[in-house]
C-alpha cells in the first residue's frame, strides 16, 4: 500500500454507462451447503462446550436463523433450538408452524402461540416453560442465545447483553437455574475470525449476487430516470423489481429529508439543485448513490459550488484506493488505517467502519475498525460503505457490493456458475478499461455499477474516472 492517492486524479468524464446484467433467475442455496453450514455451527457449539444453541428470529432479525432453516418466520417470532448431539426443534407460531416441513436442516417442530399475532388463538394453552422443556431445555445447561447483535462495548459484560425478548430470555433463565448459564453467543454466527456467516462459498455467492446485481440494476435504471419534475413515488418505483423483499428501507429523496419523521418516497418532485439521495437492498447487497439534481456546478448555489472538490473527489478517490488495495491476509485495523490516510477522518468525519459484510442482511458485521485484527479472508462480501460529512454540503455515496475470493474460490464460482464468472469478467473489464481502477486481484465485483458514480445525477453521461497517471 505504498501508492499515493490524490483526489485531483479523480476526474469527471463523459464515459459509457454500466450494462445492467442481472440475471433475474435467483440462485437457491444447495443441501450440500446447509449441510455444511450445520457442521460449521455444531462444530463452534462443541467448542465452546454449550448445550445448545437458541437461534431467535423475526422479520427484521431472521439471518441467523435462515441460515440453517431456510426461511425466516415472516410476520411471528420463532425460535431454532440446536442441540450439542445434532437434534433440532423449531419452535414456531400459528401461521408459521406448517413450514417445518420445509426446514431446510432435519427438526421437530413445537406450536407456539405465544410467537402468534395478537389476539389469535392460543390454544392448546401451553406455558412458555413447556414449549421450552419440549424442546429439550433443561436444567443446568450451558445454553448460548443468539439474537441478531454481536455486543462489542468496551464498557459492558457483553456476553450478559441479549437482544432477544425478555419472556424468551427469562423462560429458558429460569428452567436452566443457577446451575447452568446463558449467554450471548451471535458471536458463533458474525464475530471474529471463527464467526460461521462471515465467509460464504461458491454457491453462497452466486445466490447472493442476485440481489446484489438487482440492486445495482435498481439503481441505474432510477439515476437514468431522474429528472427535474420526477416525483420521489416516481424513483421510489423504479428502485424496487421482480417482487423482491428489501433488506433495508428503500429512499428515493429530494431535497430535504425526513421532514415530519417521514422515511418514505412522497409527492414532492426534483427541483433543480436539490440534494438527491437514492437506496435499494436485496438479500445480498445494496446499492446507494447520492448528489444533486443539477447538469453541473454552475447550477448548485454559490456556497456549495465545490462540491465535487471538497468532496466528492476525496470520496471518490477513496473508494478507488479501498477497491485497489483490499487483500486477503490482511487485517481490518490496516484497512481502516489505510483508509484514514487517503480520506483523512479529522477532516471528512466519517464514523462507521469504512467497508462492512453484507449477506441476508444488509449489514453483517465488520472486521474493518480501529485496531481491529480480524483478518480480510477468502469468502467475504464487503459492502463499499463509506460515509463521509462536510460542512455546508450533502452526502455522496457509491456503495456497491463485491466479494473478496483466492484462487481456490475463483475457480470454483467459473466452474460451477459459468455465466456468473463471465459477468464478474466483464465488470472487472469496465472497472479497469472505462473507471481507471487497478482493482485488487482479490476484489470480485458483484454487480455492474461498482465504482460508478456521477455526482450531477441531471448529466447522465458524466461520471468518476481515476486517472493514475495524472500528473
Amino acid at each position: 500500500m505504498e501508492m499515493k492517492y490524490d483526489s485531483r486524479k479523480a476526474q469527471l468524464r463523459e464515459i459509457g454507462v454500466p450494462t445492467p446484467d442481472c440475471s433475474g433467475i435467483p440462485i437457491l442455496i444447495d443441501d450440500e451447503t446447509i449441510q455444511y453450514r450445520l457442521e460449521k455451527v455444531l462444530q463452534e457449539i462443541r467448542r465452546e462446550k454449550l448445550d445448545t444453541l437458541v437461534v431467535y428470529a423475526d422479520v427484521e432479525h431472521g439471518g441467523n436463523f435462515e441460515y440453517l432453516v431456510g426461511f425466516i418466520p415472516r410476520f411471528e417470532e420463532a425460535l431454532l433450538v440446536l442441540h450439542a448431539n445434532g437434534s433440532a426443534f423449531l419452535i414456531l407460531g400459528n401461521e408459521n408452524y406448517n413450514k417445518v416441513q420445509y426446514s431446510r436442516i432435519s427438526a421437530k417442530g413445537i406450536h407456539c402461540p405465544h410467537f402468534s399475532l395478537p389476539n389469535q388463538p392460543m390454544e392448546p394453552n401451553p406455558t412458555f416453560s413447556s414449549v421450552l422443556l419440549d424442546a429439550g431445555i433443561r436444567k443446568g445447561m450451558n445454553i448460548g442465545l443468539v439474537g441478531w447483535k454481536h455486543f462489542t462495548s468496551k464498557v459492558e459484560d457483553n456476553r450478559s447483553i441479549f437482544d432477544i425478548p425478555s419472556f424468551i430470555v427469562d423462560g429458558i433463565r429460569k428452567i436452566v437455574g443457577d446451575s447452568g448459564s446463558i449467554t450471548n453467543r451471535t458471536d458463533i454466527f458474525i464475530a471474529g475470525d471463527r464467526g460461521v456467516r462471515r465467509v460464504n462459498n461458491a454457491n453462497e455467492i452466486a445466490h447472493y449476487e442476485f440481489g446484489a446485481s438487482l440492486a445495482s440494476d435498481c439503481i441505474l435504471r432510477t439515476m437514468n430516470k431522474l429528472d427535474v419534475g420526477v416525483s420521489e413515488i416516481q424513483l421510489g418505483n423504479e428502485l424496487n423489481a421482480l417482487g423482491q423483499r428489501n433488506n433495508v428501507v428503500t429512499i428515493a429523496s429530494t431535497g430535504k429529508r425526513f421532514e415530519k419523521g417521514n422515511l418514505y418516497p412522497t409527492a414532492k418532485k426534483v427541483v433543480l439543485g436539490d440534494a438527491i439521495s437514492l437506496t435499494v437492498g436485496y438479500k445480498g447487497g445494496l446499492s446507494s448513490r447520492a448528489g444533486y439534481a443539477v447538469m453541473n456546478s454552475s447550477d448548485l448555489p454559490e456556497s456549495k459550488k465545490h462540491y465535487v472538490e471538497s468532496l466528492a473527489s476525496p470520496y471518490y478517490t477513496a473508494i478507488v484506493a479501498w477497491l485497489e488495495n483490499i487483500r486477503i491476509g490482511m487485517s481490518g485495523g490496516e484497512m481502516y488505517n489505510f483508509i484514514n490516510g487517503v480520506l483523512p477522518q479529522d477532516v471528512y468525519h466519517w464514523g462507521l467502519c469504512p467497508g462492512h459484510l453484507t449477506a441476508d442482511e444488509e449489514w453483517l458485521s465488520s472486521p474493518i475498525y480501529e485496531n481491529s485484527d480480524e483478518l480480510i479472508k477468502s469468502g467475504m462480501i464487503f459492502q463499499t460503505d463509506i460515509i463521509p460529512h462536510v460542512a455546508g454540503y450533502d452526502g455522496v455515496s457509491a456503495e456497491s457490493t463485491v466479494a473478496i475470493a483466492d484462487d481456490v474460490l475463483k475457480a470454483e464460482i467459473r466452474e460451477k456458475y459459468p455465466e456468473l464468472w463471465s459477468r464478474i469478467l466483464k465488470r472487472k473489464e469496465y472497472i479497469k478499461n472505462i473507471l481507471g481502477i487497478r482493482l485488487s486481484d482479490d476484489v470480485l465485483p458483484l454487480c455492474s455499477t461498482v465504482a460508478y458514480l456521477r455526482p450531477y445525477l441531471l448529466n447522465k453521461k458524466l461520471a468518476f474516472c481515476y486517472n493514475h497517471d495524472n500528473k
